[in-house]
Formats: C-alpha cells, structure tokens, sequence
C-alpha cells in the first residue's frame, strides 16, 4: 500500500488502486448518497477531492469527525473525476484513519476570510491557510533559488558568527548576548565605575547578536575570492513599520576584485535570477498572490526580470527629487538620507522599473564605504524596486589602510576592537565589494504582501515576540 502526497497524484494523474493519502480536511460537504471532501497535506496549493459512497464502504460512525482541520489517512482507488470538475483525479475512499479531530466550534482558522492582523495572534495555525501555505512554499523554493545562483557563479557558501563583539553598521542598535543572570542585579559583578563587568562573562567581554555578517565575510572572501552568507541577523531597532522586523535573514555576497560597477551587475543579475526562478517553479503559488493579494503581481514580476535596471548617482537623482518636493513629507536636498518615499517614487512614478542608486553622500554612509576622489561621496549603491523601496544595500569597500582609519576616527569608532579587520588593508589588501539583500523584502517583492509580518513564520517586531 503506498502513500503518496497531493503532489504527487495530481502531478502524476494516473489511476492507481490503494492508495493512502494523509493530510488535513479542508472542507466536507453531503450529499444523500455520498459525501465529498477536500483533502490537503501542504505539498501543494490544490487539494484532492476524496469521495465517500456507499458501495465502498460504511463511513456513517467517521464522517462527523472529517470537519475542517481534522487529520486523516484516506485510503483508497485513484480514478478520473467526471467531466466538468476541478481536477482530472479524484480518491475514492475504502478506508479511513482520523488522527487528530478538531473541533469545528473552537478552531481557529475557519473557511471565511480571516485577517492577516488576527492571524498573526495564531501564527503556529495560520500556514493552514491556503496564503500563509503558499508563502512558506514560496519562501523555500527562493531559498534553494539564492543557493543555486551563488553555485552556479562560483561562490562559497560560508558560515559568520551570530554571537559578535562588533558592530558592523555602527549605528549600535544591537542586542546583547550573555550567560550573566540579568534577573539578579546585585550579584552581577560590576566593573570601577559601577557598570557591569563583562569581563566576567562566558567570552570575557560584552558581545551581541549579529546586526551582519559582512565585515567577518570580507575576510573569507579576501582568501577564497567570492563567498555570501545567508542567515538570522537582529537589529534592536524600536521600529514597527510595514518594511522591519527585529530578527531577518540577510544575504550577503562578498567579492574580492570587484569594483562598485561590478557589485551593481551582480545585484541586477542576482534578483532578476532569483525571481525568474519562482516564475518558473512557483506558478500556482504566485496565482493565489496575483488573484488574491496584489492583482498587479506579475506585471511587477515582468518588470523585473525584463528591464534593464536604471543606474543613478545620487546627486542626479536629487536634481530629479527636489521638483517633486510638495508630494514628499520628507523634503529631499543634498546630503539627506532618502526615505522610502523617494526610493519607491524613483522606481514607481519615474523610472518605472527597478533602480540603482549610488554614489552616496559619505556623511550618510557607512564607514566601510570606499571614499570616492571628490572626498563628499562614497563607492555606495541602494537597488530600488517598485512597491518595496530599497532591496539591497552594498558598497565597494574602503581598501585603502589610511583612509579607513581616518573613516573609522571620524565615526569615532575604537581601531582597537577592528584590528584584525584593518590587518585586511595591510596583509595584501585589494579591491572588493559586497552587497547585503533582505530576504523578508524580497519575499515581499515576489508575493505582494505588504507587511513584513507576513512574510516569515514567526515575526519578531518591538512589543512581539510570541511563540
């Protein structure tokens, strides 16, 4: 008796003879000589119709309990459905097995549309949706899709710490990461000036969640040419809008021998790789978003994949921002930091199609940004995509020993805690950039959900932290 997955069958459409389906009941309805239900295991958006007759059996004790979200194991004969249906096959059943009733009073999740705001509060029950199961499909095949870009195109995937005692961003919004017993304040040991002395802590010194794996990657790339990370990073950042969450994974590629020119060719090819690949694999998936979620998803998609991405210096592109100051609560003028309003209307309204920004103000910019000749701007670039605003961040980075010494003077940033990442710039330094993708933003891209919550498991975000 073999067991096959919804997958499978509906994939393979041949009649087969005792087959054994397990999955959850997603609606049952009766009729006075049988019964149909819609049978689904998560393997695929689509579910199995599972017809109960008579002639097969005796179902009257068991179909009470076949209610939406009861799990089963329904064994039965595979056939063609009757012309007109849904779908080609169809399970007759002989045999059922309930595994786990659920109560139809109590369950959560039930067949009319429920909120994406209330689903959050049931976030371990909401892939049982057909979105939320379709998200997290999705979310995996744009996994495996970042991994096979990156082998393909000769990168190493490498492993950076998650417990770090630098601050890659500079901007401090990071979480500590102890083994003191901060519950107990009077036995925490304290240092002369009455502060915590953290030199009693496991690693002998204060240490923090990762904000990025970047500056530890810059020294794998600089032995094995281009590597990327992809994994959890945290900012402690009191933020609750729609685009951030206090817990995210990152992508990010590191190159030797890559100029800023060629980080920006590799971010376009990148996304327009990633996303052509869930065109292809996710059809069905993307058909739910395009239907129910953003009917303009695979326009957005198109746009992607098949425009050549518009290149800008900031500078330009402020000239092209200042006119349009009335529609912007923010007001642009050189040197100020754009805000997702001016990316997204770069994009949106005058581009229309993805963008990349560089060439930043250095006041602005992270000190690890490769200064540029004029002394004002840096190496940096943002790539801008319509509805999301900025997608990926990167730099060719500072190479120069002096220079980033000064930077990191300047930024008041102690050489003392980044000796081994100066020693880069004086053991054989060369030139190298990188770029750092938010995976959450891009899920967002190719789904259509317009909050951040939506697009991960278990969101973390100021004031949440459940399950």
């Amino acid at each position: 008796m073999a067991t096959k997955t919804v997958k499978e069958l509906l994939k393979d459409s041949a009649v087969r003879t005792e087959i054994t389906v397990k999955g959850w009941i997603k609606t049952r309805r009766d009729s006075k000589t049988f019964s149909f239900a819609e049978l689904n295991d998560g393997s695929t958006r689509e579910n199995l119709q599972v017809i109960f007759e008579a002639g097969n059996g005796d179902f009257t004790a068991v179909l009470p309990r076949l209610v939406t979200g009861a799990s089963v194991a329904v064994t039965g004969d595979l056939r063609e459905a009757p012309a007109g249906a849904k779908q080609k096959m169809e399970l007759a059943a002989k045999k059922v097995e309930v595994y786990g009733d659920c109560d139809p009073e109590k369950f959560p999740i039930q067949k009319k549309q429920t909120s994406d705001e209330y689903l959050r509060t049931v976030a371990h029950l909401r892939p049982r949706t057909n979105k939320y199961a379709s998200m997290l499909r999705l979310r995996s095949e744009l996994s495996f899709a970042v991994h096979k870009y990156f082998r393909d195109n000769g990168f190493f995937y490498v492993h950076t710490p998650i417990i770090t005692g630098s601050d890659c961003e500079g901007a401090g919004q990071m979480f500590s990461a102890t083994s003191l017993d901060l519950g107990d304040m009077a036995a925490l040991p304290k240092n002369e000036k009455g502060g915590i002395d953290f030199s009693k802590d496991l690693f002998g010194k204060r240490t923090f969640l990762t904000v990025s794996g970047q500056l530890e990657g810059e020294t794998l790339a600089l032995a094995l040419g281009k590597i990327y990370t992809f994994g959890p990073t945290f900012r402690a950042e009191n933020s609750n809008t729609y685009r951030h969450c206090a817990e995210f994974w990152m992508i990010e590629p590191e190159m030797a021998f890559y100029e800023l020119a060629d980080d920006m060719a590799l971010a376009e090819d990148f996304v327009k790789s990633i996303t052509r690949h869930v065109l292809e694999h996710c059809p069905e998936d993307l058909a739910l978003f395009a239907k129910f979620v953003d009917t303009g998803l695979m326009e957005t998609l198109r746009n992607v994949t098949e425009n050549k991405y518009e290149q800008i210096a900031y500078t330009e592109a402020v000239k092209l921002l200042e006119p349009e100051n009335g529609r912007f609560e923010a007001k642009v003028s050189w040197g100020v930091d754009l805000a997702s309003e001016h990316e997204r209307f770069l994009a949106e309204n005058y581009f229309k199609k993805p963008v990349i920004l560089y060439n930043k103000p250095k006041n602005s910019a992270a000190f690890y940004m490769k200064l540029n000749d004029d002394g004002k701007t840096v190496r940096g670039m943002d790539l801008l995509v319509p509805r999301i605003g900025e997608l990926i961040g990167g730099s060719e980075r500072e190479n120069r020993l002096a220079v980033l010494e000064k930077k990191m003077a300047d930024a008041k940033i102690d050489p003392a805690a980044y000796g081994w990442y100066l020693d880069l710039r004086r053991f054989g330094s060369v030139p190298h950039s990188g770029f750092g993708l938010g995976f959450e933003r891009m899920m967002m891209l190719v789904t259509g959900i317009s909050n951040i919550r939506d697009v991960t498991a278990y969101p973390r975000v100021p004031g949440y932290a459940e399950f």
